[in-house]
This record gives structure tokens, sequence and C-alpha cells, in this order.
């Protein structure tokens, strides 16, 4: 039985594809290189955001200048055109055991997210991207909000939407949930270990009865 929830928040509980996209294309256009469609970003996040510059610029140019502009870039207009995802109220505004968010955002944009769209939800563990914490999937974060929560790993579900989320909830003997409607595909999501696929966000409370 499962006592607890540890989200994901890009492409789980928030839509911030736009945002990020965006950001990234800013960037690039602004150093003369390629753009990219906004949905090929849907490939790109989920990694951090060095990971997300390194396969947005073309081999061999990637430098700190472009990463350290992306971070200011995204911090301009992360909630610009952001939003949580259909369901995502509702299943919330349910849902009856404790939870936490474990993102490979930055710390400050995670907290700054967490407050402006999830504000009205008592969520008491938010982590992000931090130094002293290696991302996900290294389940030292999801480990860590398990211990704050002070509930075993093994009572979680962990929902995500990326085979990195996956990995992140094997790693940390958590029950691994995909969510369909956020960055990666139905296949993805299995071959990284999902025990369980979501159609809708409210299908999560039926996995904690």
């Amino acid at each position: 039985m499962a006592k607890a929830v540890l989200f994901d928040l890009d492409g789980t509980l928030l839509d911030t594809l736009a945002d990020i996209g965006g950001a990234m294309n800013t960037v690039l256009k602004n150093a003369s290189l390629p753009t990219h469609p906004i949905a090929q970003y849907k490939q790109m996040i989920g990694k951090g955001v060095r990971a997300l510059v390194e396969q947005a610029v073309p081999e061999g140019k990637f430098s700190s200048s472009l990463l350290e502009s992306m971070r200011e870039e995204y911090h301009l207009r992360s909630d610009q055109e952001t939003s949580l995802y259909p369901g995502i109220k509702e299943m919330l505004d349910t849902l009856s055991v404790p939870c936490a968010i474990l993102s490979n955002k930055p710390q400050a944009l995670t907290e700054k997210a967490v407050a402006r769209f999830l504000g009205a939800w008592k969520i008491p563990v938010v982590l992000g991207a931090r130094d002293s914490v290696p991302l996900k999937p290294d389940p030292a974060g999801a480990l860590e909000a398990a211990k704050l929560l002070g509930i075993p790993t093994s009572q979680f579900l962990y929902l995500g939407d990326t085979g990195t989320d996956m990995e992140t909830a094997l790693a940390a003997g958590m029950q691994p949930i995909g969510a369909l409607w956020g960055f990666r595909d139905r296949y993805e999501l299995t071959q990284a270990g999902a025990t369980a696929l979501l159609e809708r966000p409210q299908e999560l409370l039926t996995h904690l009865k």
C-alpha cells in the first residue's frame, strides 16, 4: 500500500515546454545558431539545463556562456506560458497522502514554479537541482525526499514522464509510474521500468487504494 507520492515537475505537473523551448531558441538565435521546433524540446528536457543546452546547440558549439545565457533567459520567462496539465488540479484536490516534488530544474526555479502554480496545495518537500546533490537518475534526491517526509521509499509512488524518472524511482526503491500526458512516450517509459502508465492524472488515485 502506497502512503506517499513523489512527483516530477516539468512534463508531469506542469507543462513548461513552451517556456523552456522558447528560452532556448532565444539563446540560440542571439548566438546566430539554428533554433528548433518547440515540440522537439520534448526529447531534450529532463536531465537538467546543461544537458538541454548540450543537445540544443550544434556539435562542438557548447560553451559555458551559452549555458549561463540559458539560465538567465529562462529565469526571465519561466512562467509566461507554463500551466498545470489538465486534471492536475482535480488530482491534487483529492490526494490524501503526503507528497513531495523532485526536479532537475534549478532549486530556485523549482521553488518559484511551485509557489506560482502549486501554492494552493500543501507540498512540504520541494527539491530541485543543487550543486550538493547529483541530478536524476541518481536516487539521492528521491532518498532525501523520503527521509524528509519520514516515509520508507518502498511506500512511495513516483510519478514522472521520462525514462530518467522511472530509473530514479527504481534506484530509490519506489514504484515507478509513467505520465503519458508529458514529454515522452509509452515506449520510453515502459523500457525504463514503469510498472503502470496513466492516461490522466486522476488515475493516480486508484494506485493509492
